[in-house]
């Protein structure tokens, strides 16, 4: 939990910091810089709780209130299906089995989720650390930027100062774009699923939002909760849900990841499911955040520290491998 805390600060500090740096730039003393920046946010993130949680609140205790005619309409369909198809009904589990086993994995995640969030929150009393420690990173970061180039090797000293600048670079559009694909992405998938008619469509808009914080797993997580809404409601709705789904994440993966992150990132998808696989084994939930920040360090590093000092001749190695995967000689 302490590593996590620490990582995740140090990860906002690299995007804000350059908010930061343009402000000093405009004559507002640094320390007074970022207590602006965080008097900013906080008061951007006090506005969105209070005109959105009202809502979500209604919306999730009508959920809640409609959860067991869901579950009903829910495996009428599955035995209207089964019936359809015995094939199906043979290797599926019965209804009754089907209802716990979601049951059971409904609690486990809600354990997890439970687990996570008092693990990296622990209270108020940690929030206010984490604000703290932020602050105290932004509003003087030289000392610790020192204390690392000191710890490297003066061989190796400048690798390290474009490594850092970099990550940081990486992270400012990492984050950015990943924001505003949140924000087209769930705006996207809540008013086409409101216009279908599959409710609550704001709190999985909102979602659909976080779940672009979470690569690679994001999108399956805010489906499943839609599609078995959606299947509770009607075949109809489902297939119409299932729509949306597959329009706006095919929008979003061809044409918002390439636009708007661009090829700054340049991270293969493997690299990102690896990284997302062990530092949700080491952090849980929450790790996942540190997935693409992981992923952009581990390349930047192997590139500055090993491929780099090799000089080596990416075309001639890119030619080679093209006539390995295409089975040439």
């Amino acid at each position: 939990p302490v590593i996590l805390l620490f990582a995740l600060v140090l990860l906002i500090a690299m995007v804000l910091n350059p908010i930061v740096v343009w402000l000093h730039k405009h004559h507002v003393p640094r320390f007074a810089g970022v207590i602006l920046l965080m008097l900013a946010l906080i008061s951007l993130t006090t506005t969105i709780v209070v005109f959105a949680i009202p809502p979500l609140s209604n919306q999730t205790q009508e959920l809640l209130r409609s959860a067991p005619k869901l579950a009903k309409g829910l495996q009428t369909r599955i035995e209207s299906l089964t019936r359809s198809y015995p094939a199906v009904r043979e290797a599926l589990p019965r209804s009754d089995e089907i209802a716990s086993k979601v049951a059971a994995a409904a609690a486990t995640i809600g354990n997890i989720l439970l687990r996570s969030t008092l693990g990296f929150v622990g209270g108020v009393a940690s929030i206010v650390l984490a604000i703290l420690l932020l602050v105290f990173v932004l509003a003087n970061p030289r000392p610790l930027v020192t204390a690392y180039l000191a710890l490297v090797p003066d061989r190796y000293r400048v690798q390290a100062h474009r490594t850092l600048a970099r990550m940081m670079q990486q992270m400012t559009a990492w984050a950015r774009g990943v924001a505003i694909n949140g924000v087209i992405t769930g705006f996207s998938i809540g008013l086409l699923l409101w216009l279908v008619g599959v409710q609550p469509a704001l709190i999985f808009g909102v979602f659909a939002f976080l779940g672009e914080f979470l690569p690679n797993i994001g999108a399956f997580l805010v489906s499943i909760p839609i599609l078995l809404v959606a299947l509770s409601l009607g075949a109809t709705k489902f297939w119409l849900a299932l729509g949306v789904i597959v329009l706006v994440y095919q929008i979003e993966l061809n044409v918002l990841v390439p636009s708007v992150l661009g090829k700054e990132m340049r991270l293969h998808p493997v690299n990102i499911l690896f990284c997302t696989l062990a530092t949700a084994e080491l952090f849980g939930l929450l790790g996942v955040f540190l997935a693409v920040p992981a992923a952009a360090l581990v390349q930047i590093v192997i590139d500055e520290f090993y491929l780099q000092p090799r000089k080596i001749d990416s075309a001639a190695l890119d030619r080679e491998a093209a006539a390995l995967v295409e089975g040439r000689k």
